[in-house]
């Protein structure tokens, strides 16, 4: 992809990725802290949180290494990205409705999607559904957030605009940033999400 980064973008997403990372990473340390206690339920407890939380470190990374990495070359899965998308979303409070019959497409729009259905989730406080459509024979698509309450920050919707200055970006809006820039990169433009009652729906259109 022809994208280069500003390196103030660089720096909010590596402060971004290290924020989601580090409770996981610590409930590890923690687990393993408490496997040194003598009573056998702590024991237990320990090996239960390690386990589920070295998963959540497990998922989050291949996830932001396809969304945020290189892309895959030959021999990857054709539905990568909704495979990763379903497994980021599996142990929280939001579901991701990636339908198995929409059609594959190129690993770029895969990428743009994961990117989407994650500010989509961010919309979601209290847990909801996220889902993910082709939206015509342009290219184009469609990412929903639906719950209880649905709310876009408003950095994020300022990180969405083209026309943001960098300087002015912060790392609750380097993602939103993100997500047009690879939209652009795929001649696609994202309309500024208006929020129905109970909904969000974030539509790209071809340029």
């Amino acid at each position: 992809m022809g994208i280069s980064l500003d390196m103030r973008v660089m720096e909010l997403l590596s402060a971004r990725l290290c924020h989601e990372l580090a409770g996981p990473v610590s409930a590890v340390v923690n687990g393993v802290e408490l496997m040194s206690e003598e009573d056998p339920d702590f024991a237990a407890d320990a090996v239960r949180l390690v386990a589920t939380s070295a998963r959540t470190v497990s998922r989050r990374l291949q996830f932001y290494r396809f969304a945020y990495g290189s892309l895959p070359g030959e021999g990857a899965s054709p539905q990568i990205g909704r495979e990763l998308a379903q497994k980021y979303f599996e142990a929280g409070n939001v579901r991701c409705d990636w339908p198995a019959d929409e059609p594959a497409r190129a690993m770029a729009w895969q990428r743009l999607a994961c990117v989407l259905v994650v500010l989509a989730a961010e919309a979601l406080p209290r847990g909801g559904t996220v889902s993910v459509r082709g939206n015509g024979a342009g290219g184009g698509m469609v990412v929903e957030a639906d719950g209880d309450t649905v709310r876009l920050t408003p950095e994020a919707q300022a990180g969405l605009r083209s026309d943001m200055p960098i300087e002015n970006l912060t790392a609750r809006g380097v993602h939103a940033h993100l997500c047009q820039l690879f939209a652009a990169d795929l001649n696609l433009k994202i309309a500024q999400p208006r929020p129905e009652p109970r909904r969000l729906r974030i539509e790209l259109t071809p340029v």
